[in-house]
């Protein structure tokens, strides 16, 4: 059965990637430098606009009514390895 996890931190990265925590504790990565291209992603580029991220409703939202459903947050990340330091 599939579980649908909320996000429930979000930082952006340089390059458009989302650092991201979900509900059950997980920290992963997810890459937006192919979408940022594409409607209605690409007015995040122009502006400076996706560092202005935000969560809402358990997922990524940006002014404009731009969001990602939380599903695919998780499903085409990858988890964050702990540093070796």
């Amino acid at each position: 059965m599939y579980e649908l996890l909320d996000v429930v931190k979000v930082e952006t990265k340089p390059g458009y990637v989302l650092e991201l925590e979900f509900e059950n504790g997980e920290r992963r990565m997810f890459d937006m430098a192919l979408l940022i291209g594409k409607k209605p992603f690409s007015r995040l580029k122009d502006t400076g606009a996706f560092f202005g991220a935000q969560i809402d409703y358990g997922t990524v939202v940006w002014p404009g009514n731009i969001d990602i459903a939380p599903e695919t947050l998780y499903d085409c990340s990858v988890p964050v390895t702990p540093s070796l330091d």
